[in-house]
């Protein structure tokens, strides 16, 4: 009579076991497809694990959400468009669900949800690895893909290496990397975009996730491309065209374009760290004239500000700033300043007597203000992701203007902290949806270039130059980038080329590197290369750090002078080309840096170490940058 309850007890206990083994598996994935809901263009679905949402935005463009929690409000820093009435066939079985536009079709498999991208004749463009899929390890959420035969990726936005990025791993953490190795990653900038290359076919994944984020294209394996982010939803948009010039337009489409920058900042910058007292600047913009060198525009770093706090003059070096600004405008020079985001503590400063006043800083979980230290000590950080935040930086610009300057320069906005340890449990507005540090860190200068657009837009009254050293996905709709704090190699003045020429493929026009280096000192050789290259980049600006000896053009001698002064006014004299190319930038997204995978995406040619530097400046120049101790080399 006892044998029974034995064998109940010792099934329970199985039953149990086997649920309990279940419930802890290290890797979760979102299991099959138990309820379906089509509704016009979007599919919402549930599965064992998870739910799932995918939306029609256009015909080659097609979203999916994924999360093993219930969704959150809709919101994205980097999106703004919205999906366009599409016409679609939706139709499901047993086994799997049909999406079908006019330009490509997507698979969604119920068992398990798996969802794969085909051409409308069956040819695989992107395909989930069978077994893998996309899985959670605690918060962090992959998508594994399957890896094509000889499948290339490109893209990446502001990433080191070769432009075919086969066989690498990267990760997005917008961090401070002073003097950067010409391989290191990650570095300043986030933009979670990439573009896929096989079989006479391409496509474009953007991971719109500002949590840190990961992507694989066959780093330690030989069976997967993989992407994902250490929390939040998998949130991603799959592009499709047979050309790829449209799908860097699809991007920009959906994560918007830049606007016309001001003729200004097109031509001719000379910056240093730093140009100091009034008078050196004078003497920079006299000599320049003297030399006849063209330019439009002189820059300032921190040591302008009184004792390096933001929105002050430092009055001993600068007694009389609007004065200074007038001066520089009759001889034809727009002036530039940098800011940085860390407001020092210090009572009867007026702009963070401000910020106080308006409550506008990041804070602890106490509701006590993060302090953390940079170049005027202790500070607190706006936090640019409340709108109330933003119009109070916007309004400080105003000072800026009165002074009569033309351009606002961010940096140290990854943001950069002494230690560079930010804590995880600084809180953020993220627009009235507050967020931790892990989730907001990669949008903050994204958010600050905003800010810092706005207010310019407002105050000065007329098209602002806005620079930024990090950013997100969707900076070119506020903001250039440069490549920031270079080294004065050969090597990284390559490097350089190649990351502009990633940014391009990644929606991104208005960009530029630090003419000579910014660490270091170059030979008169890599400087007058380096001045070479840089008459046909975007943004045509000569930095360097401080410490170390001047680097304009005539300090190198008179044949450096001489070729400085011949490629810069070649630069002038095509102005109204460059002009025309940034017109269209802001028309359909394409880059004027344009890498050859553009329109040659599939010789393989141009992936070779010989012929990856190589671009199109615009649709008609062909560029093809060499070290500075070569006098030929091969052009494609």
């Amino acid at each position: 009579m006892s044998f029974l309850p034995k064998i109940f007890f010792s099934l329970t206990l199985i039953t149990f076991s086997l649920k309990v083994s279940a419930q802890n598996q290290p890797v979760k994935a979102a299991g099959n497809v138990t309820a379906v809901q089509i509704n016009g263009q979007q599919i919402q679905l549930k599965t064992e694990n998870a739910q799932a949402e995918i939306t029609v935005y256009s015909p080659s463009v097609i979203r999916v959400r994924l999360d093993k929690a219930s969704f959150k409000p809709d919101f994205s820093y980097a999106v703004i468009a919205k999906p366009l009435q599409t016409k679609v066939n939706i139709t499901q079985n047993e086994a799997q669900i049909s999406i079908i536009t006019d330009s490509v079709k997507a698979i969604i498999t119920k068992a398990p949800f798996s969802v794969s991208f085909f051409t409308l004749d069956g040819k695989a463009i992107n395909e989930e690895e069978k077994g893998l899929n996309t899985s959670w390890v605690n918060e962090s959420v992959t998508a594994y893909r399957k890896m094509q035969k000889d499948e290339r990726f490109i893209g990446l936005g502001e990433k080191t290496g070769p432009l075919d990025r086969t066989g690498n791993g990267y990760t997005n953490w917008n961090s401070d990397t002073f003097g950067y190795a010409a391989n290191q990653d990650p570095i300043y900038s986030t933009i979670p975009f990439y573009i896929g290359i096989h079989d006479h076919l391409n496509y474009g994944i953007f991971l719109d996730n500002t949590y840190q984020t990961d992507f694989n294209f066959g780093a330690s394996n030989n069976r997967f491309s993989s992407f994902g982010a250490r929390g939040g939803e998998m949130n991603y948009y799959f592009i499709y065209h047979k050309n790829l010039a449209d799908i860097i337009s699809s991007y920009t489409a959906l994560t918007g374009r830049m606007k016309m920058p001001p003729l200004w900042s097109l031509g001719y910058q000379q910056n240093r760290y730093s140009y100091y007292p009034e008078t050196e600047v004078y003497r920079i913009a006299q000599t320049l004239r003297e030399k006849k060198i063209p330019a439009d525009g002189i820059t300032l770093d921190i040591h302008y500000m009184d004792k390096y706090k933001v929105f002050t003059w430092d009055k001993q070096r600068f007694p009389d700033p609007k004065g200074m600004t007038e001066k520089l405008k009759q001889m034809g020079f727009k002036l530039t300043v940098i800011v940085d985001p860390g407001v020092k503590e210090e009572k009867g400063y007026g702009v963070y007597d401000r910020g106080l006043k308006e409550n506008i800083f990041i804070k602890y979980p106490d509701s006590t203000n993060y302090t953390g230290q940079v170049w005027p000590g202790w500070c607190n950080f706006p936090d640019f992701t409340n709108p109330k935040a933003r119009a109070w930086w916007g309004a400080e610009i105003n000072q800026y203007a009165q002074d009569g300057v033309s351009g606002i320069w961010n940096d140290m906005n990854e943001f950069s902290t002494w230690g560079q340890k930010v804590p995880d449990n600084v809180l953020f507005n993220y627009e009235g949806n507050a967020a931790s540090h892990l989730k907001t860190h990669d949008v903050y200068a994204l958010e600050m270039a905003r800010a810092s657009y706005e207010g310019a837009r407002k105050t000065m009254g007329k098209r602002p130059f806005v620079l930024t050293r990090s950013g997100y996905a969707g900076l070119q709709r506020y903001t250039a980038i440069w490549t920031g704090d270079n080294r004065s190699e050969d090597d990284h003045m390559l490097a350089g080329v190649r990351l502009l020429n990633s940014l391009g493929l990644s929606g991104v026009a208005f960009t530029g590197m630090d003419i000579g280096g910014f660490t270091g000192g170059p030979t008169p050789a890599l400087y007058a290369r380096w001045i070479q290259i840089g008459a046909f980049c975007p943004y045509f600006r000569n930095h360097t750090a401080v410490n170390t000896k001047s680097s304009e053009p005539w300090t190198y001698g008179e044949e450096v002078t001489e070729i400085s002064r011949n490629y810069i006014s070649l630069r002038y004299k095509l102005l109204p080309y460059l002009y025309s190319t940034f017109y269209e930038s802001t028309q359909n997204g394409y880059p004027v840096n344009r890498s050859l995978a553009i329109d040659y995406t599939f010789d393989p040619k141009i992936y070779d170490v010989q012929y990856q530097n190589q671009y199109l400046f615009g649709p008609s120049f062909l560029v093809a940058p060499f070290e500075s101790g070569k006098d030929f080399g091969r052009v494609y």
